[in-house]
């Protein structure tokens, strides 16, 4: 049996329980090296086995979880944030299938809480944005054309711009092409929380520059939209005490 785990955004107690328990009990561990915090290892087994996928292919994971699945061993595919999003996990559930052996997944925590988290940020604020884009930039892996940054930045929903913080000029510059305006609010959080966080509030038109002056090129999450100023916004109808609810009975006011 293979479980697809997420590790959460980089702290360790941020994983869920259930995730913990699997990395607790595994026999094999495939864990993505180059995001995923080593700390969450500290509690396997001293008899599991440890690969670190940064240094592996598609076929060389698939391969150990073959092997281990012969063995009757028990494999753990721990995954950043929540394997749902940019975790590749589609391609390495087909080959199982292929092969008849079964999985199932555990969620975890995204780095897009972790960062909201981190900077006590709501991205669904009434009458400013009630709705989130998450997507990423085209670099050496395109995204569809109908799925480009100008198409999103038109809608001017809160976006959340994962894996392009190599690319934050030219993002910046999509992003008022489609519609933003170079003062909207924008915020850069590398590695949400981890110890050694950072979070920079900016703006659009600023962001290349606020990433260049903290030293930041990867392992950093974009948020853009008027959300990350958290002002002007509306209060909730859930607990306006004159708005019904199937609870409560509002009172006039």
């Amino acid at each position: 049996m293979v479980h697809f785990v997420g590790a959460g955004p980089g702290a360790p107690d941020l994983i869920t329980l259930r995730g913990q328990r699997l990395i607790e009990t595994a026999d094999v561990i495939i864990y993505a090296g180059s995001l995923v915090n080593p700390a969450l290892m500290e509690s396997a087994k001293k008899t599991c086995r440890i690969y670190d996928s940064a240094v592996m292919t598609l076929e060389e994971v698939v391969a150990v979880m073959r092997g281990a699945e012969k063995e009757g061993l028990m494999t753990v595919r721990l995954h950043t944030g929540d394997p749902s999003l940019y975790g590749a996990v589609r391609e390495q559930m087909d080959l199982l299938d292929e092969a008849g052996i079964p999985y199932d997944s555990t969620p975890g925590v995204s780095s897009m809480c972790g960062a909201a988290a981190a900077l006590n940020l709501e991205y669904t604020l009434p009458g400013v944005s009630q709705s989130v884009v998450i997507t990423r930039m085209a670099g050496r892996t395109p995204v569809p054309d109908r799925e480009s940054i100008e198409s999103f930045a038109a809608h001017g929903a809160t976006m959340a711009i994962f894996l392009s913080a190599g690319h934050l000029r030219e993002l910046g510059q999509r992003l008022i092409a489609g519609g933003f305006g170079p003062d909207t609010p924008a915020a850069i959080v590398y590695k949400a929380s981890w110890p050694d966080e950072k979070k920079i509030v900016c703006t659009v038109a600023t962001l290349a520059q606020a990433a260049a002056e903290n030293g930041i090129d990867r392992t950093a999450l974009i948020l853009v939209g008027d959300a990350v100023k958290a002002s002007g916004y509306e209060r909730s109808k859930l607990y306006d005490p004159s708005f019904t609810t199937g609870y409560r009975k509002g009172k006039e006011q």
